[in-house]
């Protein structure tokens, strides 16, 4: 008689795993919206970046973060992108730009507040491929794993 090891996964555990989702996601997008703020400033000729921008980008980044994982169904990592995933993206995106406005990282320069909204968006959607790629890979590894149990248990 085979014994089942079928363990569930604790509160604890999935709380962990989603603050270390938040946390991936934090750095992820934090690096991004400080990639089109700092080219933006070499753009207009400044070597420097503001502490207090960068620093609101890296809170808005964990709030948002948050926002995904925990109201936002966490789209970015869902398997498709449908009308609950878009509206997921355009609320993210408002909040970043609205913040980006108010917050005078791109000193209210409305052309280039407009293309960070797109920019974010492009991010949001790479992202999402991103993790659909590490789906695939991760759905690979654990089949070639199984096979290589099965063939273990088959010939013991």
């Amino acid at each position: 008689m085979k014994k089942s090891y079928k363990k569930k996964v604790s509160l604890w555990e999935r709380y962990l795993t989603k603050e270390i989702g938040i946390e991936f996601k934090a750095c992820l997008y934090f690096f991004g919206v400080l990639f089109y703020y700092c080219t933006y400033r070499l753009c207009i000729g400044v070597t420097v970046a503001e502490i207090l921008h960068m620093a609101e980008m890296i809170f808005l980044t964990y709030a948002v973060g948050y926002l995904q994982v925990y109201v936002l169904w966490n789209f970015d990592e869902s398997d498709e992108i449908s009308k609950k995933e878009l509206l997921g993206i355009i609320i993210c995106t408002i909040i970043y730009t609205a913040v980006s406005y108010i917050g005078k990282w791109f000193d209210r320069n409305s052309y280039v507040t407009l293309g960070f909204t797109a920019y974010i968006v492009f991010v949001y959607i790479c992202v999402y491929l991103i993790y659909k790629c590490r789906r695939r890979i991760d759905d690979k590894i654990l089949n070639s794993d199984l096979k290589l149990f099965k063939t273990r248990t088959d010939n013991k």
